[in-house]
């Protein structure tokens, strides 16, 4: 299936942001507005794009080129009336589409899930549109829905029960009724789609049916371009996170990475800088004297809440890979086994006591287990890992180790965590082959 982009529109509302620059280029956390829909819908499944351009369309062409960057292909449309209505601009890629497409906007950007979604469907009618549930404001182009079907769209509708995401479904049908709009100087593409709906051809697909929380968010001002951020970065929150994750790591995180995210920094340096400073702490704790185990303690937490940049940056800049997650596994264990031995160590230096290696050996075990059962899990059933919810994963021992340092007593946070991390291992042995 393909997708046309409409990216013709001068951007006024941008003011000098857009004198020189097209406003589908203006970055967004790091990444141009238009880059993130196209990604977005590469995401989505879509590989082949055709972008309408207009206002300075030479440099969005430049800067896309072919695609071949973005692992998808582009055509270009050129429109020269872009300052007339945008239906002007879908109707220009009327002969490079035969059947069912995707239209998308340049400047409105979405969860992949939503056009997941919708392009699984099979609407009957010739149009169907995303929309959203979500009380309408004075910019938003309204829509009136009723069984499923469009009653009324557009921005000055009185009444009104749901929003238009832009996200469209369209079959070539809708090419006749924009043509039929522009004989009567109907240029807006909103004017085509109420034309469909007094045909009873235009459906609504209700993304609030997803499950979980999906954005999309229409970028029209400088203002819109900061609630865009801010939406980004609520969105990379995850429901598998633990409890010290979604209340002290991710509030802390996902502002570095909003930061971060303007700057040349990959998810593979952010997994290296944790892992570093696990290193560092691992070093301080075999001291065994209190003040290196308090700064290492503080590090540990310090490493747990950049381990969560690395996603997070790895989402907000599309750069995630099987590679990188492992890459970034693979660090997780060997600094969870380097942070355990320097405890360890570090009691044992002070203290000859001997006992401190046993407690260790079933902290580390532990640790491990609770990672691995949870993974082969997933990858041996296909489905999500145990919903059993006492705390253990990597955040919550972090936690725990850091609080063991605070209050300088290394054998007895070896103990918690041996005896947290093994009674949720038991406990998954015992639902996987007691009550499976």
């Amino acid at each position: 299936m393909k997708a046309v982009i409409i990216a013709a529109g001068d951007g006024t509302r941008f003011g000098n942001l857009t004198k020189k620059k097209p406003k589908p280029l203006i970055k967004l956390l790091g990444i141009p507005i238009l880059e993130r829909v196209i990604l977005s819908a590469r995401e989505a499944g879509i590989k082949e794009f055709i972008i309408v351009i207009g206002y300075l369309g030479k440099k969005i062409k430049k800067y896309l080129k072919s695609g071949e960057r973005l692992g998808v292909k582009i055509k270009y449309v050129k429109n020269k009336e872009w300052l007339k209505g945008n239906a002007l601009s879908v109707l220009k890629a009327k002969k490079l589409v035969k059947e069912s497409f995707v239209l998308l906007m340049s400047d409105h950007i979405f969860d992949y899930r939503i056009l997941k979604r919708l392009i699984k469907k099979r609407p009957r009618s010739t149009v169907m549109l995303a929309v959203d549930r979500r009380k309408p404001t004075k910019e938003d182009t309204k829509v009136f829905e009723k069984e499923g079907k469009i009653v009324r769209i557009g921005k000055n509708i009185k009444k009104a029960n749901a929003v238009d995401t832009g996200i469209f479904l369209l079959k070539p049908k809708i090419f006749s009724y924009i043509e039929k709009c522009v004989r009567k100087n109907k240029t807006e593409l909103s004017h085509a789609i109420a034309l469909a709906a007094s045909k009873g051809d235009a459906e609504v697909f209700d993304i609030t049916e997803i499950p979980g929380n999906v954005y999309w968010c229409d970028i029209d001002t400088v203002e819109d371009l900061e609630k865009a951020e801010q939406l980004l970065c609520s969105s990379l929150t995850k429901r598998s996170d633990g409890i010290v994750a979604k209340y002290i790591n991710r509030p802390i995180s996902t502002r570095i990475s909003r930061y971060l995210a303007k700057c040349n920094v990959t998810p593979n340096v952010l997994s290296l800088m944790s892992f570093s400073l696990s290193l560092l702490a691992s070093f301080l704790f075999s001291f065994g004297r209190y003040i290196y185990s308090l700064v290492a303690g503080l590090l540990v937490q310090l490493a747990s809440i950049i381990d969560g940049c690395d996603g997070e940056i790895a989402r907000l800049k599309f750069e995630r890979s099987p590679q990188g997650a492992w890459f970034d596994a693979m660090l997780d264990r060997i600094a969870d086994a380097l942070i355990i031995f320097g405890i360890a160590f570090g009691y044992w230096n002070v203290t000859s006591d001997a006992s401190i290696w046993l407690v260790s050996f079933f902290a580390l075990m532990g640790s491990f287990l609770v990672s691995y059962s949870a993974d082969k899990y997933e990858a041996a059933f296909k489905k999500k890992p145990f919903s059993f919810s006492l705390p253990a994963g990597r955040d919550v021992r972090s936690f725990i180790i850091m609080l063991g340092a605070i209050f300088n007593q290394p054998f007895l946070t070896l103990c918690v965590l041996a005896v947290l991390t093994l009674a949720v291992s038991i406990v998954r042995i015992y639902k996987v082959f007691i009550r499976f």
